[in-house]
């Protein structure tokens, strides 16, 4: 199907019909993960489906990004006003209202691979189509499907077109039609604010069949805002930034501890003294490891990782990441950040931006193909993922719930797990915060035993929580259960001991340490509140979209949200509010954003007031 250039059109819908005459009425769509989707060709395919019912219209895909919806009044009042400014004009797909509202026809099937976390935990439209794959799998799974159009966002420079946030599928699929061993449409979408990524993301024109090229279907990339980074986070990026050793490999993800880590490792390399007196407060009374490092990066670090992250720009410009490998200092297999990110790429030299190659996650989840080269370049690697929760024995869970309901997907968390125990001196670090706050109780997230794994005992290595690091790999049962006990929360500690003793993996006279008895939120606080104001470890170490405004109302707004299972919490924060004097300038700005200063009715009244005892209770 491959033409000298591409057939260009002004509209979606010219792009559908085009699409149709050329692969008849079924129509198998793969869509990239995340951020490369041609979201109006993707609409116009709908749009016809939904017209015409002899069409039969697949769509294959992962990651459907979309604003998040308001799920109360008060997060409407956050979101409404910051929308724009934090989405800007990206378009919905279309296909994400029908699965909300359980709407989709018979003539069409949407199926993702990994889920945006939490998007569809409760809908079972979404839940029964899931297809449970690793990332370095999903080429096959494309395949399998019979998936005969890609519709991707590309970026143009002249004649020349980049597959820039997402040559992770894409270029192997092109090479299979090249070989004549898959036959598909490469529908293109023109975007303006796309980097353009040179190397393995750089196609021809000649590849492209169909384009999209109109200032009317331009639009802004999806902005991931940043999440504030807790005080748990901030310890277990500590506790890891030890473990990554100079001149070695770096695998970080997103979210605010892929943001503590990379901050930690900041701190280490040019704050080298405060670094080493944080680690020595949390860890008094244990003993030192021999794999930890602590000293400033001399060699630096080559970045290998599915997902090229805005922290690997940060460790960058600090002179962190710097080891070449083939001219580069990251290969990465798709991004989708925050509009930082995207910025500072498109203002970047082209040979600049060339140090940070996108390849085909084939290259960068596995070692097949080039073996020998991906062993010399994945010297001392530390491949870093987070998970939900871990069990005593060190089985991770990552993507779905005990009861089946897929909460993301496995991703490329296998792939590098895998990867750790392949490579000669590689480890998989797995990081999970040692609680989580579920309906106004706080819950363990190490459990003894879960319904659901993703990473299986025998694969364990290494876990951090927030209170230090359980080394697993090569340890007898009892070994490994002692060192996730030592990690866990001491509120739980008991309970989960008592377990282990019950099922004969721990004898009845074991102890835990005296220096992990006192695992608790507020031992921790104490030891990281100075750190934090004297600017050392900020809530937002990355930067932010958010306003300082913004920024202020999260944590109360989150308080709330977690007291709003329970009548008497919300009753006792209504009380406290009601009690609070005249709001001080912070809670007077915060109150105007939040359309509460001056409440009408009563509904809005008991909105301010809870707003303010919220705020109170948050304020450092």
């Amino acid at each position: 199907m491959t033409a000298s250039a591409p057939n260009s059109y002004q509209y979606p819908d010219q792009v559908a019909d085009a699409i149709i005459r050329q692969v008849g009425k079924t129509v198998v769509l793969g869509l990239p993960l995340g951020l490369g989707k041609a979201n109006h060709i993707a609409n116009a395919l709908l749009k016809r489906a939904l017209q015409d019912t002899s069409i039969e219209l697949k769509i294959v895909t992962a990651l459907s990004l979309a604003a998040p919806r308001p799920d109360s009044e008060l997060t409407r009042r956050f979101l409404e006003p910051a929308r724009e400014r934090l989405f800007g004009n990206y378009p919905d797909l279309d296909y994400i209202q029908l699965i909300r509202e359980q709407r989709l026809p018979a003539n069409i099937q949407v199926s993702e691979f990994f889920f945006m976390a939490g998007q569809w935990t409760t809908n079972p439209v979404a839940q029964q189509s899931y297809i449970p794959v690793n990332y370095s799998h999903a080429l096959g799974l494309l395949r399998d499907q019979g998936v005969n159009v890609v519709a991707q966002l590309l970026a143009r420079e002249g004649d020349d077109f980049s597959l820039s946030c997402n040559p992770d599928i894409t270029v192997d699929l092109l090479k299979l039609r090249k070989q004549g061993k898959l036959n598909f449409v490469l529908a293109g979408q023109f975007n303006s604010e796309l980097p353009f990524m040179a190397g393995e993301a750089l196609i021809g024109a000649n590849e492209v069949d169909v384009l999209l090229d109109s200032d009317d279907t331009d639009f802004e990339l999806f902005s991931i805002p940043k999440r504030p980074v807790s005080f748990q986070d901030q310890a277990i990026g500590l506790h890891a930034a030890r473990l990554v050793r100079d001149g070695g490999s770096l695998q970080i993800g997103i979210g605010s501890i892929g943001d503590a880590i990379a901050h930690s490792l900041i701190l280490r390399h040019q704050q080298n003294r405060d670094f080493r007196r944080l680690l020595a407060e949390l860890t008094a009374g244990q003993p030192t490891a021999p794999d930890v490092e602590d000293t400033p990066f001399a060699v630096g670090l080559y970045g290998v990782s599915e997902m090229f992250v805005d922290g690997f720009l940060h460790l960058a410009e600090h002179g962190i990441l710097k080891r070449e490998v083939d001219g580069a200092i990251l290969h990465g297999g798709f991004f989708a950040d925050c509009r930082d990110f995207y910025r500072r790429l498109r203002e970047m030299s082209s040979a600049e931006r060339g140090r940070f190659a996108m390849k085909p996650v084939s290259f960068t989840n596995h070692l097949y193909g080039q073996e020998h080269d991906k062993r010399e370049a994945r010297q001392k690697a530390s491949f870093i993922n987070n998970a939900m929760m871990a069990t005593l024995r060190g089985a991770i869970v990552s993507d779905a719930l005990a009861d089946g309901r897929v909460i993301s997907g496995v991703g490329g968390q296998h792939d590098f797990v895998d990867q750790a125990f392949a490579l000669d001196d590689a480890r998989s670090i797995i990081t999970v915060n040692a609680t989580r706050t579920d309906q106004g109780h706080e819950r363990s997230n190490i459990v003894w035993n879960y319904g659901h794994q993703t990473i299986p005992w025998h694969l364990r290595d290494i876990v951090i929580t927030e209170y230090g690091v359980a080394r697993l790999r090569g340890t007898t049962e009892a070994e490994a259960i002692k060192a996730m006990l030592n990690i866990s929360d001491s509120r739980f500690q008991g309970e989960l001991l008592e377990q282990a003793q019950q099922a004969g993996k721990l004898e009845k006279s074991w102890e835990i340490p005296k220096a992990w008895r006192n695992n608790t939120p507020e031992r921790l606080n104490t030891q990281l509140y100075r750190a934090r104001q004297e600017g050392m470890l900020p809530k937002f170490p990355l930067g932010t979209d958010f306003t300082e405004t913004e920024q202020r109302l999260l944590e109360p707004l989150a308080l709330l949200k977690n007291r709003s299972h329970s009548k008497w919490k919300l009753t006792k924060m209504l009380m406290s509010g009601l009690l609070a004097g005249t709001p001080q300038q912070q809670e007077q700005t915060c109150l105007e954003r939040m359309q509460l200063a001056n409440p009408n009715g009563l509904k809005e009244r008991l909105y301010q007031k809870l707003l303010l005892a919220a705020l109170a209770e948050t304020r450092l």
